[in-house]
């Protein structure tokens, strides 16, 4: 195993403290406990929100912390969901009295963890909604889930909650507009490396060097089934026909299509998998409305990708364009 690190043990504290330092126009980094929270929080009048969950899968979710996105992120260590203490205090630290929303991926961990926050924060008199996103097609329980994954779409619907919440509205109509983008967003991914947790030191599971897995979790769990390597093309056409035939999205429908990098893919296989993508949804009478390419929820340095699919109307391409300020999203200000 090579990786830049100094520790095991300290990798997150010193990620953190690194990207707090990088980005000081945008966060700051709290350390007792340990979670990212905007500069300017809490911000008077807006509903806070919060997300979080194991490191390794930066930029999610520290990347996304500042206007019209998040107001704060709690980091757990790697692979592994933060315990309800800074979960608790990243809460109260971007109360403004409007209430918080809890943006949680669906595993096991993070949905207790999350739930036993928001009940130690109601009981300090602060309102509280959780929206679980479970956006993978590929299977419907893993490992660390009932249920569906919350994989790559959370940053969609981080984007358009986020942004809603920036415009004014309430804690009830920003947890709709989570749901909404949960209810009409699909994701699926391929693995072609496995990835090596620092504290581990060694790969989370294994794959011949002519074998991939269709439908890996980003955590290495298992997916829908090892198979030889493909072409792009094919690999795409795999993920795609999930996540449209679950979706039922239609001819005549505008679709916002998100490709993923799983940490250690680079653009340019990127862009040839959205360069087919685009071109199945085309065929199929589907307009890419708007589009994103680029790691945005990782697996360490796992070679891979993921598509994700959502349905837009017109308020949610709204949101998306929406003016965003954080250190891996910014447009509009």
């Amino acid at each position: 195993m090579k990786k830049l690190i100094n520790d095991p043990k300290d990798v997150v504290a010193q990620s953190v403290e690194g990207f707090a330092g990088a980005h000081a126009d945008l966060v700051r980094a709290e350390f007792d406990p340990t979670f990212v929270v905007r500069v300017d929080a809490p911000v008077a009048g807006k509903v806070g929100i919060v997300s979080g969950g194991g490191s390794g899968h930066e930029p999610l979710h520290a990347g996304f912390v500042g206007f019209g996105m998040l107001d704060a992120a709690v980091p757990g260590p790697v692979f592994t969901s933060p315990t309800p203490d800074p979960i608790v205090a990243a809460t109260k630290a971007v109360d403004a009295g409007a209430g918080v929303l809890h943006i949680v991926k669906n595993y096991t961990g993070d949905v207790l963890n999350f739930e036993t926050a928001a009940d130690l924060a109601s009981a300090d008199g602060i309102d509280v909604e959780s929206v679980v996103i479970d956006d993978d097609v590929a299977v419907q329980d893993s490992l660390f889930t009932a249920g569906r994954r919350g994989v790559a779409g959370t940053v969609l619907v981080e984007k358009a909650a986020g942004a809603a919440a920036q415009r004014g509205d309430s804690l009830a109509e920003v947890a709709e507009i989570a749901r909404r983008v949960n209810a009409n967003v699909r994701t699926m991914g391929v693995a072609l490396t496995p990835c090596v947790v620092p504290h581990a030191g060694e790969p989370s599971f294994a794959l011949e060097d002519d074998e991939i897995e269709i439908g890996i979790g980003i955590h290495g769990e298992p997916g829908r089934e090892k198979i030889g390597l493909e072409t792009a093309d094919r690999i795409v056409d795999r993920l795609l026909e999930p996540i449209l035939s679950d979706l039922g999205i239609e001819s005549g429908d505008n679709a916002l299509l998100l490709v993923n990098g799983m940490g250690g893919t680079p653009l340019i296989e990127l862009y040839i998998v959205y360069r087919h993508a685009a071109q199945v949804l085309a065929d199929r009478g589907i307009t890419v409305a708007r589009n994103h390419v680029g790691n945005v929820t990782t697996s360490l340095e796992m070679q891979g990708a993921s598509l994700s699919v959502l349905k837009l109307d017109d308020e949610l391409t709204d949101l998306w364009d929406a003016p965003v300020q954080t250190s891996a999203l910014r447009w509009g200000r």
